[in-house]
């Protein structure tokens, strides 16, 4: 049985997100709130949850594609490749935002990613999502939940999430209902701008 756990994204209570960094480093599973969609998670430096997630998104860990969410950019040398100024600026620009930016990995990625040549970045534009990365201390890997029905596409209400997930994960953080548009993903590894998906982040600001 999963834990159920409401916490405002405008003010989240210290104590809440303290309860759920706990869950994340015994090697627990959360679903939690983003700027787009609800998204599974867990410590990236959790090799058990890690496998876990794989499981669950019926995928091997190492062909995974996962994003990794940071709390801001200043880490961000720990898990991708030096990047040149002009990349570096569409960051700044657009993060925290509806944005995934894939970029190249670097050599200090954890063990389980150590072959990937890429990998996903996030900084979500919500409180309760970068008030868990900050204190946890490290990014957590992320994936969106998926609806089984092929009009909505994602599941939008907590309450729904917790009676799928109840026995999947170790717990559901009821922060509002969630949006039904992913993030917009740009690959930048090449350092050319390259839109894979358009999602809910606008490509106007670029």
């Amino acid at each position: 049985m999963a834990e159920f756990l409401r916490i405002y994204e405008e003010n989240p209570n210290s104590k809440e997100i303290e309860k759920v960094v706990k869950v994340l480093k015994k090697g627990g599973l959360i679903i939690y709130p983003t700027d787009t969609v609800y998204g599974l998670g867990c410590d990236i430096t959790n090799i058990k949850a890690l496998e876990r997630v794989a499981r669950i998104k019926g995928v091997k860990l190492e062909k995974s594609n996962f994003s990794f969410v940071c709390h801001d950019l200043s880490n961000l040398s720990d898990y991708v490749k030096q990047i040149d100024t002009s990349v570096f600026k569409i960051l700044k620009r657009a993060l925290p935002g509806p944005y995934t930016f894939i970029l190249p990995g670097a050599r200090t990625l954890p063990m389980s990613f150590k072959q990937k040549k890429t990998v996903g970045i996030r900084i979500p534009a919500n409180n309760i999502a970068l008030e868990i990365v900050k204190l946890l201390g490290n990014p957590i890997i992320s994936t969106s939940i998926h609806d089984e029905d092929e009009i909505i596409e994602y599941t939008t209400d907590p309450e729904l999430i917790l009676e799928k997930w109840d026995h999947l994960v170790d717990l559901v953080i009821d922060g509002g209902y969630g949006g039904n548009e992913p993030s917009t993903i740009i690959d930048l590894s090449e350092n050319d701008f390259v839109v894979v998906r358009e999602g809910k982040g606008s490509l106007d600001i670029f």
